[in-house]
């Protein structure tokens, strides 16, 4: 009977650490997960600031092109402008020289 009482005790006692040990793996499996959770995030807030930067610098760009872009229209109307002008004075001139 002592003995059937200390193999009884002994097995609840490997059941009871047995149970201990499935715990503490389930939770260090929990913090693993949650841990590998939280370096995602941080890589995806990383990425996202990443793109964020390089889309600030393309929008940057794009604006600087744009407004050279504008510029050399201008400076090309400009110059149309003024050649313009010089064809309107010549041919001005021309017929003041057909008048003489």
């Amino acid at each position: 009977m002592k003995h059937t009482k200390l193999i009884l005790l002994a097995l609840s006692a490997a059941l009871i650490v047995s149970c201990d040990e499935k715990k503490a793996a389930i939770n260090d499996n929990r913090d693993a997960t949650k841990d590998a959770i939280d370096n995602k995030k941080d890589a995806v807030d990383e990425a996202a600031k990443d793109a964020k930067k390089q889309a600030d610098a393309n929008a940057k760009i794009d604006k600087a092109n744009v407004e050279a872009n504008k510029d050399a229209a201008q400076a090309q109307l400009d110059a149309d402008k003024k050649k313009a002008d010089a064809e309107a004075a010549a041919a001005k001139a021309a017929v003041d020289a057909q008048k003489k």
